[in-house]
């Protein structure tokens, strides 16, 4: 390798992930993010098994074990609480070789961003255009223009992707889903599974992620710009009458910790990832609904597989080896995308009443080892050797 440079356009989770596999690999890496300060925003999520490995493969694997929550048992429940569906932890990862893990966002985004070179890392970088061809990256720093040149271009800038638009005009922008979501962590010493119940138009979640903390999301189907003056009241509106401990999770709760967001993912799925020498992963690729608690982990297995596809390349092979990575991941993480949306239409956008039922007694009816294998088949990935 001829001293290869990668400049990895945003700084969240896929692009710390991307920048530290092709770290690993030999290449130099610069990270351009746009925010003042390096810091992933948001509450909890889920890796699940595929995610698990990436990490694995990243060399953070124990870390992420130490610091989240492995017990994955739960599964799905009414508003009243009468359970569905049951999973057991142990089952899947009898199943998957793997646990799944609960974790707290900032906790994940630290572990990575902890793990690369410190000159790396650049904040107050706003990326203006780039040339796929060449591999310039036209950028504003601090204010003032500026202009890199590098090897791989990777667009990691998330649902409204700077390098998409530029480079993919025709394809249209993210669109809402129909769904609102707010999202919390919460202390909260209480054992609780991992679960999601379902009401017409509504769900609530709770995953444990570690130091005795919880993190929950209730959604609903919403117009999208809604905003209230107090948002956790509005949660409570929706959920404060559903099961235990729905209630005691929201009053435990800080009215200024409760994030709300309106839900998009991107309908109109690209031809390609890559162009020239330039490769888009995670959100700014395939934008998914969280439906199926993929979004952290489809990126991972992006950057994973842009790492290996890239190992050893010279300079005149980064087209071809980009090739390569698009052949790999976009049949698959399209393909993901696709079954959590139509997860959240079977799920929490489903309202009418008599569907619903329906929809309730033949997941009830389902046997328990066929659930599981459902489940697990969006988690069954391993890195390449």
């Amino acid at each position: 390798m001829d001293g290869t440079h990668a400049v990895v356009v945003g700084g969240g989770i896929g692009g710390l992930a991307a920048a530290l596999a092709l770290h690993r690999r030999g290449w130099r890496v610069t990270v351009l993010e746009r925010a003042p300060e390096l810091r992933e925003v948001g509450s909890g999520l889920t890796l699940m098994a595929n995610a698990v490995r990436g990490l694995d493969a990243l060399g953070l694997g124990a870390a992420v074990r130490s610091r989240g929550s492995a017990d994955a048992s739960g599964g799905l429940r009414t508003a009243r609480g009468r359970w569905l569906s049951r999973v057991d932890s142990a089952d899947m990862t009898r199943l998957l070789g793997t646990t799944a893990l609960g974790i707290h966002r900032a906790t994940l985004h630290r572990l990575l961003r902890d793990a690369l070179p410190p000159e790396a890392l650049h904040t107050g970088a706003e990326v203006t255009d780039v040339d796929p061809d060449t591999g310039t990256v036209q950028h504003r720093r601090n204010g003032e223009p500026a202009t890199v040149r590098a090897d791989l271009v990777v667009g990691a800038d998330g649902l409204r992707s700077v390098l998409r638009t530029r480079l993919w005009p025709e394809i249209a922008p993210p669109a809402y889903v129909g769904t609102t979501a707010w999202r919390a962590v919460v202390a909260f010493d209480r054992p609780v599974p991992v679960a999601v119940s379902w009401g017409p138009g509504a769900e609530f979640g709770m995953v444990p992620i570690g130091d005795g903390r919880l993190y929950w999301f209730g959604a609903v189907t919403a117009p999208p710009g809604g905003r209230a003056p107090d948002e956790l009241a509005l949660v409570r509106e929706h959920f404060g009458d559903w099961h235990d401990p729905i209630p005691a999770l929201l009053a435990a709760t800080p009215p200024a910790t409760v994030i709300r967001t309106d839900l998009h993912h991107l309908g109109t799925p690209l031809p390609t990832y890559v162009r020239g020498r330039v490769a888009l992963l995670g959100d700014a690729a395939h934008a998914m609904t969280p439906n199926l608690g993929q979004g952290a982990g489809q990126a991972i297995e992006d950057a994973v597989e842009l790492g290996a596809a890239c190992a050893g390349v010279r300079r005149d092979e980064v087209p071809t080896a980009l090739a390569g990575y698009d052949r790999r991941r976009r049949p698959r993480s399209q393909a993901v995308a696709r079954a959590s949306w139509q997860a959240g239409r079977f799920g929490q956008r489903l309202r009418n009443p008599v569907a619903v039922a329906l929809r309730d007694t033949a997941v009830r009816l389902t046997p328990a080892r066929t659930s599981l294998r459902a489940m697990a088949r969006h988690a069954d990935w391993h890195p390449p050797a």
